[in-house]
């Protein structure tokens, strides 16, 4: 998971740039269904990239894909948590709290 991470806070780094941007892009693909499912569509091949990525550090399988599935809910989560408060902290900042929420609900007890 720290790769996992490594990946995550550079994504956000790279798309928490432009917050407006993104803003006006995020509310163009909510409103047509097409381009929500083409959304849909490049999430699923970042997954399928990073979870290669992690196979080829030698992060054996189921492992790999579920960490790689986990990194991607969590870009999910957070970066519609960031569009959704503009006064909130950057990008990077809830990448990394959404992320520790993870940890914290599949601690094992």
């Amino acid at each position: 998971m720290q790769a996992v991470a490594a990946a995550l806070d550079a994504a956000a780094v790279a798309l928490g740039q432009h917050p407006e941007r993104s803003r006006k892009r995020q509310s163009v693909i909510d409103a047509h269904a097409e381009l929500r499912e083409r959304e849909l569509i490049k999430l699923a091949s970042l997954a399928a990239a990073l979870a290669d990525a992690l196979r080829r550090r030698g992060v054996p399988e189921p492992d790999a894909s579920l960490a790689a599935e986990a990194g991607i809910a969590v870009l999910r989560v957070a970066f519609e948590r960031w569009i959704g408060e503009p006064h909130g902290p950057d990008l990077p900042q809830t990448m990394r709290e959404a992320l520790d929420r993870l940890k914290i609900i599949t601690a094992v007890r």
